[in-house]
């Protein structure tokens, strides 16, 4: 057991590259992830959003409770910044309807499930990162439907009702009965080793649905390749920017302002990349944008994480020489 979990551990770190490995297999050999289809992908995503469930104990439910200013703050900045970012996004760069739907399915779903580690990485506020995750999943099912009704609604024919339906059964449910599995069972040695090893797991799953969409649709990346990464990049790094200062509007310190920034940028694209395979089956550019944000969320997440720990590093060393030589 340790050893899985040590791999666990690995594939967590290298999410981007595990799921770029998964992309590029399937458009070599598509077979490969053919599979990831109907049913089998409600599971995949079922999966991932268990294994997030499961690391949800009495003591993130008391976050929401205990911090509601806070965590209002957040849900409101993660649903109205980043499904209006999408959809401005989309006129400013004049993209097309394919294009348009997917951005703004990544930015209409609820926060990453590796936020919280990329939080941790940032020196953020950890338990504000899990109340904001746990906040925004839980109204996923409704709010996800409603913005796509009202941003894509009249130009995309979509069915609300059946998404909001899809969105309770593929992630709230998993999410608490992952929950009230990890609340009864935590004492228990056997699924603490199970939970260690529920996040490569997701991975392995996120790079499932990312190669399922890779293996149908991979072909037609190339079509419109530069101004669909440019789009992306644009909104995740424009939730970055708009999260940090709206937690500075708000007068929260750095840890929070970073949280924010991360919990508003990073998107859950896995839950995107299905519910456009789900429910917009032949729309091939939503598929492939969807897909292509799920790799662009996991690098930049963690490259942002990592660079605000490196400002901290340098600024303290920059402290420890000016308070050496003062003294």
């Amino acid at each position: 057991m340790p050893f899985l979990v040590n791999v666990s551990q690995q594939l967590t770190r290298f999410t981007a590259l595990v799921i770029i490995a998964a992309a590029i297999i399937a458009m070599i050999e598509p077979a490969t992830f053919s599979w990831v289809k109907g049913n089998a992908q409600m599971l995949v995503l079922g999966t991932i959003m268990l294994g997030m469930g499961m690391t949800l104990g009495k003591q993130d439910y008391q976050i929401l409770a205990k911090r509601p200013l806070d965590i209002m703050v957040g849900t409101i900045a993660q649903y109205t910044i980043m499904p209006l970012l999408a959809i401005g996004i989309s006129k400013m760069l004049n993209l097309s309807d394919g294009l348009t739907l997917g951005l703004v399915l990544v930015g209409c779903c609820p926060g990453g499930v590796s936020s919280n580690i990329m939080s941790y990485l940032a020196k953020g506020d950890v338990a504000f990162s899990v109340g904001m995750t746990t906040a925004s999943t839980i109204l996923a099912p409704v709010m996800a439907p409603l913005w796509m009704l009202y941003l894509v609604g009249e130009t995309v024919a979509m069915d609300g009702w059946g998404m909001f339906k899809f969105m309770l059964i593929v992630t709230l449910f998993p999410v608490l009965i992952g929950s009230f599995a990890n609340i009864t069972l935590q004492n228990k040695s056997w699924f603490v080793d199970v939970r260690n090893i529920m996040p490569g797991v997701a991975v392995l799953a996120f790079a499932a649905i990312v190669g399922g969409v890779a293996a149908v649709h991979g072909h037609r990346f190339f079509e419109s390749a530069l101004v669909m990464v440019a789009a992306i990049a644009l909104h995740n790094i424009g939730g970055y920017l708009l999260g940090y200062f709206s937690g500075a509007f708000m007068g929260m310190n750095t840890a929070k302002k970073r949280t924010l920034a991360i919990e508003v940028g990073v998107q859950n694209a896995g839950l995107a990349t299905g519910l456009s395979a789900k429910f917009f089956p032949a729309n091939a550019e939503s598929a492939v944008a969807t897909a292509v944000a799920c790799v662009w969320h996991s690098i930049s997440g963690t490259v942002l994480g990592n660079a605000f720990a490196w400002w901290d590093k340098k600024h303290s060393k920059t402290s420890v020489k000016l308070s050496s030589r003062t003294s």
